[in-house]
């Protein structure tokens, strides 16, 4: 009504706020279809990129050091690129973009495909490694994304993870806080263990045996063993959110897991979990 924008004016000018329209919000537009590339010989740079998908607090950091180690692998730091998003501003841009066959989805894979393939270039060396824990939410968008991508489940006893969660930030997760944001993690490997092709490895064991587990690494990515890989040196992202930043991974070698708990440690939101991995009866 006129009456109601000559008034919604003057508390414009008499305020300095604007007045917004109450009503329904716009229905969000559909989200874009996840499909592999169109033609993974031209539209993907990386080569059987390794992503190593396990739950926070697992030992991933400390096989991505020694990963890091190997002649042929570029483990770097947690990348998080399934962060990275495309934005079209105008509905021109998108439907030019959909002209030359790409949606939103396709044009983000692109830019993740450019970002890893970068990184390892610039290291010199023939397969990437990506560790990033929170991977485990989107396996299915890197799967679609690199339909050649190689993968390791990395697991560890699931009450000693949560721990360790706890450990790592006592002042921001109670110890029942951080049972249950890990296990959202372990719920997430377990799903991609179900749905992808892939090599599962412990962490209890690549302590105990690092020679014969990453043996056992080396032969699924085809690649010679290499002794180097378990003196893997200093780190020098020590950072958190980026890998762990705890003094375990500053020695530079291997160190042996904690002791396993008992069953009457492991909290009873875990114990599904610790059956399904083999670690409670």
């Amino acid at each position: 009504m006129n009456w109601q924008r000559k008034v919604n004016k003057a508390l414009v000018r008499f305020t300095g706020f604007q007045i917004e329209r109450v009503g329904k919000a716009p229905p969000a537009p559909p989200a874009p279809e996840i499909r592999p590339p169109a033609d993974p010989l031209t539209d993907r740079l990386l080569d059987a990129p390794v992503f190593l998908l396990s739950p926070v607090r697992s030992g991933s950091t400390l096989l991505r050091s020694i990963l890091n180690a190997h002649s042929s692998l570029h483990a770097p730091h947690e990348l998080h690129v399934r962060r990275l998003r495309v934005h079209f501003d105008t509905n021109l841009a998108a439907k030019a973009m959909a002209a030359l066959g790409h949606n939103q989805a396709d044009l983000e894979h692109l830019l993740w495909d450019r970002v890893l393939h970068r990184e390892l270039v610039r290291s010199g060396k023939q397969y990437i490694v990506d560790k990033t824990p929170a991977n485990a939410f989107a396996y299915e968008r890197i799967a679609a994304c690199w339909p050649d991508a190689r993968f390791v489940f990395l697991l560890r006893h699931p009450a000693s993870i949560a721990t360790s969660w706890h450990e790592a930030a006592p002042d921001k997760r109670t110890p029942e806080e951080a049972t249950l944001d890990a296990l959202r993690y372990m719920k997430a490997v377990q799903r991609a263990r179900k749905a992808l092709p892939g090599l599962t490895v412990r962490y209890e064991e690549l302590s105990a045996e690092p020679e014969r587990v990453t043996r056992e690494i080396c032969a699924f990515l085809g690649l010679e063993w290499e002794p180097d890989m378990l003196a893997y040196g200093s780190q020098p992202v020590l950072e958190k959110g980026l890998g762990d930043w705890r003094d375990k991974i500053r020695s530079g070698a291997v160190q042996p897991a904690r002791e396993l708990p008992r069953e009457d440690q492991i909290p009873e939101a875990l114990k599904p979990i610790s059956r399904t991995w083999g670690y409670l009866s």
